[in-house]
C-alpha cells in the first residue's frame, strides 16, 4: 500500500526526466489529474491524458517538456502537512518557481492563489 500517491507521481516524472523520457505514466487520480493541469497550464509539461485500460486500471500519461522542471519537491507530506495564508505563500527561486497549494477553489499555482487570496495546503513546489 502507497502512504503518498503525490510524492510517488512527482517522483516518477523526477526519474523520467532524468532518464530523458518523453512520457511518464503513473495510476491516476483526481488530485493527481488537477496538479497535472496547473503544470500545463503553467508551462512545465507539454500535455496530459487519462487513460482507460479497463475499468479499474487507470493510469495518467504525461508528455514532458525538454528542459522545462528543473526540479520537483513535495512539501505537505502526510506525517506533517504545510498549510500557508495567501499573505505568506511561499516564493520558489525568487518568484521563477510555482508552488502547488490546494484550496477552497481546487488545486491552484501559488500565482493565482495569490490573485484569488486563498490560502491552502501546499502540496509541492516546482522550478
Amino acid at each position: 500500500m502507497m502512504t503518498d500517491p503525490i510524492a510517488d507521481m512527482l517522483t516518477r516524472i523526477r526519474n523520467a526526466i532524468k532518464a530523458g523520457e518523453e512520457k511518464v505514466d503513473f495510476p491516476a487520480s483526481k488530485i493527481k489529474a488537477a496538479i497535472c493541469k496547473v503544470l500545463k497550464d503553467e508551462g512545465y509539461i507539454r500535455s496530459f491524458k487519462i487513460v482507460a485500460k479497463s475499468q479499474s486500471d487507470v493510469t495518467i500519461r504525461v508528455a514532458l517538456k525538454e528542459g522545462a522542471i528543473v526540479g520537483l519537491k513535495r512539501v505537505s507530506t502526510p506525517g506533517l502537512r504545510q498549510y500557508r495564508g495567501c499573505g505568506k505563500m511561499p516564493r520558489v527561486l525568487s518568484g521563477l518557481g510555482i508552488a502547488i497549494l490546494s484550496t477552497s477553489k481546487g488545486i491552484l499555482s501559488s500565482r493565482d492563489a495569490k490573485t484569488m487570496k486563498v490560502g491552502g495546503e501546499v502540496l509541492c513546489s516546482v522550478w
